[in-house]
């Protein structure tokens, strides 16, 4: 299941590369943590929230969707020349935003739209 990881791999015969203890709940948060701060590059720091994504070259898009309060936050990430990282413009409903690493959240009740457009800047 998603949320699991399996813990005590055991390095001795007869069960080597066994997992012994599973539904360690406590490492699938810090692997499912890795995987939306460090890959899908998506991080709230106060009343930031901060993008910074790490992705293979093969993946072309991707979304999420974020709650903060009453607002949400619909994320559209764009890659279209495949990079791994490197963000080339930052959109906030519709709003070309100067600061490309992140927006300052709102809790206004409304439906926000972010796109990102992955890329190397000039």
């Amino acid at each position: 299941e998603p949320y699991v990881l399996a813990a005590d791999i055991y390095a001795e015969p007869p069960h080597v590369r066994r997992g012994g203890w599973t539904w360690y709940t406590g490492a699938a948060g810090w692997f499912y943590r890795a995987g939306l701060e460090w890959v899908l590059g998506l991080r709230v720091h106060g009343d930031q929230l901060l993008f910074n994504p790490c992705i293979p070259r093969h993946w072309r898009s991707y979304s999420m969707v974020y709650r903060h309060g009453h607002s949400v936050y619909d994320i559209s990430v764009e890659n279209p020349d495949a990079v791994t990282q490197g963000i080339l413009a930052l959109e906030l409903d519709g709003v070309e935003q100067l600061n490309t690493n992140g927006i300052s959240l709102s809790d206004d009740g409304q439906l926000h739209k972010i796109r990102l457009l992955l890329g190397a800047r000039p």
